[in-house]
């Protein structure tokens, strides 16, 4: 998994509550075994006058021009609500989304942020309107300057916000970490409980 250190991107105002799995990718959108190809399906109901053409909706945030190479997303209340398909963090790592700064989760679409290099953050809704409102005159300028280890959003010199993030869910970020390869981490103890194990119940193993 890519690692996240640090990260600075245009920032856009997808400030909704509930924004669920289903808008995000919508199941007809998951025609594909594979997790690569899922971004051209990324809000299809709210992106494409035409879906099926592919039309572009002018009014979508991401489609205009002042959003153009966004790569974090600002949100309401309890984003990636719904479903626990695991396409919906894929479409938004594909498309190129690293940060969602929203005022809540769904738990399991923040877990499988984490587990695919998407950094999820908490904030009150009146820092996330101190964020919007710095944005808002150029946001191609005001670039949001995100450190993982400091735990700070960065604006200018004079506006930096501090955010909260586990420990062990910080790590996994930092080091590029999948759930699998935490699992590694402890393959010496792994190994040595088999050993045991071995010995200890035998007819387990035949």
């Amino acid at each position: 998994m890519r690692k996240f250190t640090t990260h600075a991107g245009v920032a856009a105002p997808l400030v909704r509550n509930n924004i669920d799995t289903d808008a995000i990718i919508p199941s007809v959108e998951m025609k594909r075994v594979s997790r690569h190809g899922l971004s051209d399906g990324m809000f299809a109901a709210w992106r494409y006058l035409d879906r099926e053409n592919r039309v572009p909706n002018p009014d979508f945030v991401l489609n205009r021009e002042r959003y153009q190479g966004a790569s974090i997303l600002l949100s309401g209340i309890n984003f990636g609500c719904g479903s626990s398909r695991e396409h919906a963090v894929w479409a938004l790592a594909e498309y190129g989304i690293r940060v969602i700064i929203a005022v809540s989760f769904g738990v399991i679409f923040r877990s499988n942020c984490l587990a695919n290099g998407i950094l999820p953050i908490s904030l009150p809704s009146e820092l996330i309107e101190q964020i919007l409102c710095y944005i808002d005159e150029d946001p191609q300028k005001h670039k949001l300057h995100i450190d993982l280890a400091k735990r700070t959003i960065t604006a200018t010199d004079d506006f930096i916000v501090h955010f909260d993030i586990g420990d062990s869910d910080a790590d996994m970020l930092l080091n590029g970490l999948d759930p699998v390869d935490l699992t590694l981490r402890q393959d010496d103890q792994i190994r040595a409980f088999q050993q045991k194990d071995r010995l200890n119940r035998p007819w387990v193993y035949l």
